[in-house]
């Protein structure tokens, strides 16, 4: 079926004598479109242009329409719209422009390709058909991780990139055989930024031109902070890499038509106040409202006030908030931003004339408003500076009340603020010898200040305002201990070249904050090891020990094992942290240091003025800058031009490889679909709590050398210095089956003592083994698994690993009483079934300890029925839940066995 909106809305845009063609929302004559948020106005576009017919019907467009029609502001609605959403699923086909990925989602992604070709082969189809059918850009920038010898000194930057290469070399030649057997993929080698930096400076095309067609720039990412690039009104957002592949492959996304809650900005940022700050409050507020699985527009005159370095940093935390997205209509200070940064004149042309023409060009001071499910308003003029913490980034924490927040979680019960310290202990100091000098640590000694992450690397304003803090500290004599790991990993060649040149750089450096590497590093857990002893002390006196960095993330067990508090915080505060080295201290009344002649320094004596920032952000951030750094991205060094890779159709598998692995998704896999819909007798694998994030189930750092996947290493000849990451060994299924909950902070209610161990009951032997070692023995014996789990299950990072590795443990369903979008996404899109308990209940209100057996039939079923899950050997004999499936298409993977064999079978047919 040809597009039937092509004879209805296409049109012609001629910009400095050359005719684009495009699909003109304003042809469609409906006063609808201009009550439609922009964000929505993207979706109504792409469903115009790719509509054929089958996997974009032409029901989507009018349905988009409907939004604001049908989804006004009034109670009425909100309920209507909840009701439709679990009733009758809005559902909507999006089709993305392109597809964002990083390294460590990365591999796994090229291995399933590379796997899925091998499986079309053997069921006698064309392998070169699975093939991307969008552009693909792969950043390799997870895979630094600053070592003891590599931190603090002027080579941490060239030792910790050749360490990389080193540990990494067969991952390295693996992307490199994928980017040459794929067509449309490219690839920015190790050494050039953080994925979603590089995005927003460099891949970002704002509007695409291709075969003459402009259409708004859209893309998902595997990664969770894919939202970043919103901040420059490109619509994008994380998903697993298993959704990632499917819309590579050229799937629609298939999803249900959200709501979009407005957030109204006035006023502007005071002194002293950043866009950290303003991030932390927005995450707080936006997590206290709801709006998971919703998209957030923002709005309002402040809105434009803010750079879209502003708004990229609000943007990027929109998993911290829980949205889907948080989108910034393109207005003039995009066009700037792409100015800035080495767009050419001819393509800034025809975005501005495509924008203004579509009616996606905003205007933040004039102009109407969209309808919006919901607002919320926030005073820029009230934000004041904060962090986040100690275990999770929306609890916030206002810097004046830190001392007393921070004292409070010590005494406080375990739990997400609190540690349960005993009062006898809270005093509690240790000393040890270090460089000749007697070092002393107590709760809240900070031993990790690490300026990284996307979330403010990106932002000229607070890394200038880090350099400011540091040259005046250093000009009064102040100093930082070595026992504080001190890192600098900007998120791009850019930052070093603004710092450089205003002189920043130096400082910064006096103070320890060497460059470590242009990547993810401490914010995932890439922050390597501490100094021996350091971790000593910690480990041998229990200090709560503390880190400070400008991330987005803060999960407990996620920065470093040997640091239990953990607290976001702008780069200037990660200084200003660094010179105290303890999170126990009131910067209004005690002093960060003594000066050169014994004299007090407090914070506000070397805190810069929003004058003095601004000031040199504008003679030392340059659009020359950006074009020389961007010009040879994707070459690489020396080390990554000599990586060689031969070229064929099928990835040559190496058994004996621990790095990259031929995964076992699609050995049983035949042509015609046998879905599992009846599941008896499962044992529940795991009994777990509120806020178990995919950090719990799939971590991405260190290997530990008492679990399973360390012994798998070991018994293959790997030495534990050689482990790697989690992270890093994605493309090995042996390693991340063992590595799934293998998080040492993980509690599980199964072990019945409340401590964090990863380890489970095999219920039949009352055995406690490691949780891999358990889901062994149980597939063994024939028994399929089943996790029950509480609200939040799978927040934070967007890995297809938590989804992947539960399935290679057997694991057929979840019961959570709700999740995280993404992960429920990926436990659908690879065959493992999401049930959501009923509003009210959860495993422990209805007795559930999980040494029940539990049965479920999903044989015809229909997306968000209820489905009964029926129990023996407990308290109850069946409970009722939601089926989560929320669309058909979802449905129609689930029977497939997951969206790659649909994609496998669908190919097939051709």
């Amino acid at each position: 079926m040809s597009n039937p909106f092509d004879a209805k809305v296409a049109d012609s845009l001629e910009v400095n004598g050359k005719t684009f063609k495009y699909y003109n929302l304003n042809k469609l004559n409906d006063s609808r479109l201009e009550r439609l948020p922009y964000s929505i106005r993207v979706l109504l576009e792409s469903s115009l242009r790719n509509c054929d017919g089958k996997k974009v019907p032409e029901s989507d467009a009018e349905t988009i329409l409907n939004w604001g029609e049908s989804f006004g502001r009034s109670p009425l609605w909100l309920s209507s719209f909840a009701e439709k959403t679990q009733k009758e699923s809005v559902e909507i086909q999006f089709n993305v422009a392109r597809v964002l990925l990083q390294d460590f989602t990365g591999v796994p992604v090229v291995v399933d390709l590379a796997a899925m070709r091998d499986a079309t082969k053997r069921l006698g189809g064309d392998p070169s058909i699975i093939n991307p059918a969008v552009p693909v850009d792969l950043v390799i920038d997870h895979s630094v991780q600053i070592q003891i010898d590599s931190y603090g000194t002027a080579d941490s930057l060239q030792k910790n990139l050749e360490l990389e290469l080193y540990r990494n070399r067969e991952r390295f030649i693996f992307l490199k055989w994928g980017s040459g057997s794929f067509e449309n993929v490219t690839i920015v080698p190790p050494g050039a930024g953080i994925v979603h930096q590089v995005n927003l400076e460099y891949l970002a095309r704002g509007v695409f031109e291709r075969n003459g067609v402009l259409y708004p720039d859209s893309l998902v990412g595997t990664d969770s902070h894919t939202p970043m690039v919103n901040g420059l009104g490109v619509l994008g957002w994380g998903v697993g890499g298993i959704e990632a592949e499917a819309a590579m492959l050229n799937q629609p996304i298939s999803m249900v038509l959200p709501e979009v809650i407005g957030v109204k900005l006035t006023g502007t940022l005071p002194t002293g106040s950043t866009a950290t700050d303003l991030v932390l409050a927005i995450t707080a507020a936006l997590r206290k409202k709801g709006v998971v699985e919703k998209f957030v527009e923002f709005y309002g005159p402040g809105t434009g006030s803010l750079s879209i370095a502003d708004r990229a940093t609000i943007s990027n935390m929109a998993p911290e908030y829980g949205a889907t997205v948080g989108y910034f209509p393109m207005d003039e200070k995009s066009l700037g931003y792409l100015r800035l940064t080495g767009r050419s004149e001819e393509k800034i042309a025809y975005i501005e004339a495509y924008l203004k023409a579509q009616g996606l060009f905003r205007d933040y001071h004039q102009g109407s408003d969209p309808v919006f499910t919901d607002t919320l308003e926030i005073e820029l003029g009230n934000i004041k500076p904060a962090l986040s913490g100690p275990k999770r980034p929306h609890d916030y924490v206002p810097l004046a009340e830190m001392k007393k927040d921070f004292n409070s979680c010590l005494s406080n019960k375990v739990g997400f603020k609190g540690y349960g310290i005993a009062e006898s202990e809270l005093k509690k100091t240790a000393t040890f010898e270090l460089d000749g000098k007697t070092e002393k640590l107590s709760h809240g000694s900070v031993v990790i200040a690490a300026i990284t992450s996307c979330t403010n690397t990106s932002n000229p304003s607070v890394m200038i305002a880090a350099g400011l803090v540091a040259e005046k500290a250093v000009a009064r004599g102040l100093t930082v201990s070595r026992a504080v790991k001190t890192s600098l990993a900007p998120g791009s060649g850019v930052v070093t070249e603004y710092l450089t040149k205003s002189g920043l750089l130096s400082p910064l450096e006096k103070l320890g904050f060497y460059l470590a590497g242009y990547g993810c590093t401490t914010c995932i857990g890439n922050s390597g090891p501490l100094l021996d002893v350091v971790a000593d002390t910690i480990e041998a006196n229990d200090i709560v020990a503390a880190g400070v960095l400008s991330g987005n993330r803060n999960f407990e067990g996620r920065i470093h094992p040997n640091v239990r508090a953990n607290y976001l915080a702008s780069p200037p505060l990660v200084v200003a942290y660094a010179l105290a080295g303890t999170v126990d201290i009131d910067f209004e009344t005690e002093a960060i240091g003594k000066d050169k002649e014994g004299k007090d320094v407090y914070l506000r004596d070397i805190w810069p003025s929003h004058t003095e920032v601004e000031q040199v952000v504008s003679k030392n951030v340059l659009r020359e800058m950006f074009q020389e750094v961007y010009q040879k991205v994707t070459h690489g060094n020396e080390g990554w031009q000599q990586l060689q890779a031969s070229p064929s159709t099928l990835y040559p598998w190496d058994p004996s490889s621990t790095y990259i692995h031929f995964p076992p998704y699609f050995d049983k896999m035949t042509k015609d679909i046998n879905p599992e819909t009846v599941i008896a007798g499962a044992r529940a694998l795991l009994n777990l709590g509120d806020s178990i994030t995919t950090d719990h189930i799939s971590p991405a750092g260190n290997i530990s050398r008492k679990s399973p996947a360390a012994r798998y290493l070991e018994a293959r000849g790997v030495e534990p210095k050689d482990f790697n990451s989690y992270g890093a060994r994605r493309g090995n299924d042996e390693v991340m089956a063992r590595g799934t909950f293998a998080n040492i902070r993980l509690v599980n209610k199964l072990l019945g003592n409340g401590k964090a161990a990863p380890q489970t009951v095999h219920v039949p032997s009352g055995d406690v083994l490691d949780v891999y070692d358990a889901a062994e023995r149980y597939t063994k014996e024939g028994t399929p698994l089943v996790i029950l789990a509480g609200a939040m299950y799978g927040s934070g990072s967007s890995r297809d690993w938590a989804a992947k590795g539960v399935w290679m443990q057997n694991v057929k369903f979840v019961v959570a009483v709700s999740y995280e979008r993404i992960h429920r996404s990926n436990l659908v899109l690879f065959g493992v079934i999401p049930l959501q308990f009923k509003a009210g209940d959860n495993a422990d209100s209805l007795g559930l300890t999980g040494t029940e057996t539990f049965s479920l039939d999903v044989s015809n079923v229909k997306p968000g029925q209820n489905v009964t899950v029926k129990v023996e050997g407990g308290k109850i004999q069946s409970f009722e839940t939601v089926l989560r499936f929320d669309t058909e298409t979802e449905l129609n993977y689930f029977r497939h066995g997951g969206v790659l064999n649909y994609v496998i079978r669908e190919n097939l047919k051709q």
